[in-house]
């Protein structure tokens, strides 16, 4: 027996936005700033950039970019640039010119839509966007290095409001591609389908308590795994958006009474400045706000902040290629009768698989399930409805990735007897400071170019603010005697500021009889007195 179209239709978030704009028609559905569009005009908007983009040449298959932040413009092209058959390319606004370059060239996207302050991100690189045929400018803010094309609303204007019919054949058709943040050196791009970005949606949804009268704030940037799936979760269930354009504290907590929000997912770091805030000290919220984390588990001090506040924190865990959250810290209600201490040490576990995302396991290098001893420390493996497709034209590192029938997160974790896992490293190497994954190869082969530098080794050392920060160990050329500022001011101008080591020490490496470096070495020393594990 096959499908009929009685019975069966492909599932696609584009379907959470024709629903709602027939239920909830004159309702809010997102705010910016003085602008309010109701669902009728959100659909409109995004029928307009659908329709605008075929007329461009944009047909089934394409890619369109969007260097962008969590402007109105990024949240309409969730749903317009599927809608018009395309896939979603959303690019990191923190990347250097030549890292956005790559992932543009890589993706082969046909367009480009480009929010006015970011102009000189592609200024450097234009003449190698050699695949792009259409530049869009996202005219938010005054900036002097004006990307080219036309501007958004007037890009919108070349459209039209007649429904479109939806263009998805096969629920597993990717509906956007999300790029690493290069922790082995080089992004890779993961395919997200409309069918997993649906279901991962509703699971969100159901997890944090979104419905019709929520309003969530979009901290998360969208384009780091679609704003955690926010931007469709909130439409399927007919809430409100309100866009944040850049993280700041200050405005967080105006837009928390302003706007009644009731919902927003921020990494940890995000949290650290909220609690530093004076606000933090004398705001009172009157109902209770639901913050969702994931990276380092929250400070018992953050998480006593916040529920002074009436803010309660939830912990998620998850990658890029698990549509961001992949299990959360699943509340049980007999934790209600714990101590503060022994609540914050439940909260701060990365808990287990949210409704949707079906297995996850603790294993060791045989895939042998490690006891659940809270001690035994093994690689979490994921299988089920939100883990990517693959990776974007990289078969080899997919089948790597897909080993045993399983996605291979490289994260290390231990098992509870309860079934809930608690991260205790991601891989020994890799660097996660604010959220963000830095790639310690990455860094050292910039730094390596540097004329002076004979031996560089960069690792994670820990940093009040953003958790963990690189540091940078360098072995100079004989002869020469080049400045930690120097070093910092030369990675500047090969990889994003960000990835950059905020510190460098100079001397000799450690090394083993074979000549290799001992990181763990130098992890140990930076770390003494500090509660990581090293290797």
């Amino acid at each position: 027996m096959t499908d009929h179209p009685a019975n069966y239709k492909p599932l696609t978030p584009l379907s959470f936005l024709e629903r709602s704009a027939f239920v909830f028609r004159d309702k809010t559905a997102v705010v910016y700033n003085d602008k309010r569009y109701t669902y009728t005009d959100l659909r409109n908007r995004v029928s307009r950039l659908a329709s605008a983009l075929q007329r461009s040449g944009i047909s089934k298959g394409d890619c369109v970019a969007f260097l962008s932040p969590n402007v109105p413009a990024l949240l309409e092209a969730h749903y317009g640039v599927p809608l018009a058959g395309a896939i979603l390319v959303p690019i990191n606004i923190r990347l250097a010119p030549q890292e956005i370059a790559y992932i543009v060239n890589h993706s082969r996207a046909k367009a480009m839509f480009v929010d006015a302050e970011l102009g000189a991100s592609i200024k450097p690189v234009m003449d190698q966007l050699s695949t792009i045929k259409t530049f869009v400018r996202i005219v938010d803010s005054e900036s002097s290095e004006q990307p080219p094309g036309p501007d958004y609303e007037s890009f919108l204007n070349g459209g039209s409001e007649a429904p479109l019919p939806s263009p998805v054949e096969d629920e597993n058709e990717p509906i956007s591609i999300n790029y690493t943040s290069g922790t082995t050196g080089i992004p890779k791009g993961v395919i997200c389908t409309h069918r997993s970005a649906y279901l991962v949606s509703l699971g969100l949804s159901l997890e944090i308590g979104l419905n019709s009268r929520s309003n969530l704030l979009h901290v998360v940037p969208m384009f780091h795994c679609n704003g955690w799936c926010f931007t469709w979760a909130v439409t399927a269930v007919g809430g409100t958006h309100i866009c944040l354009r850049r993280v700041d504290p200050g405005e967080i907590f105006r837009l928390i009474e302003a706007e009644r929000v009731s919902h927003f997912g921020a990494a940890p770091t995000v949290l650290i400045a909220l609690s530093a805030h004076p606000a933090a000290k004398t705001m009172k919220i009157n109902r209770q706000v639901r913050i969702v984390t994931g990276g380092a588990p929250p400070s018992p001090t953050v998480i006593q902040t916040m529920e002074s506040l009436n803010i309660e924190i939830n912990h998620l865990y998850g990658l890029t290629e698990t549509y961001g959250p992949y299990s959360i810290c699943e509340w049980q209600p007999d934790w209600d009768e714990l101590s503060p201490q022994q609540r914050y040490a439940k909260k701060a576990r990365q808990g287990v698989p949210h409704i949707v995302a079906t297995e996850m396991r603790v294993v060791d290098q045989e895939m042998n399930d490690v006891p659940p001893d809270g001690e035994t420390i093994g690689e979490v493996v994921m299988r089920g409805n939100n883990v990517m497709k693959g990776y974007y034209k990289d078969e080899e590192a997919t089948q790597k990735a897909f080993r045993g029938g399983w996605f291979h997160s490289g994260d290390l974790a231990v098992m509870h007897r309860d079934g809930y896992i608690e991260i205790r490293d991601r891989g020994k190497d890799i660097i996660i400071s604010g959220g963000e994954n830095i790639s310690s190869i990455e860094v050292e082969n910039a730094i390596y170019r540097h004329p002076d530098v004979l031996e560089v080794a960069v690792i994670a050392v820990p940093d009040e603010k953003w958790g963990e920060v690189p540091k940078a160990f360098v072995v100079p050329k004989p002869g020469t005697n080049p400045t930690a500022e120097e070093i910092i001011n030369f990675c500047r101008e090969q990889v994003a500021h960000f990835k950059c080591p905020k510190y460098v020490e100079f001397g000799e490496l450690p090394k083993t009889s074979t000549g290799k470096i001992k990181k763990f070495a130098l992890r140990e020393k930076e770390w003494k007195g500090y509660d990581k594990r090293v290797h």
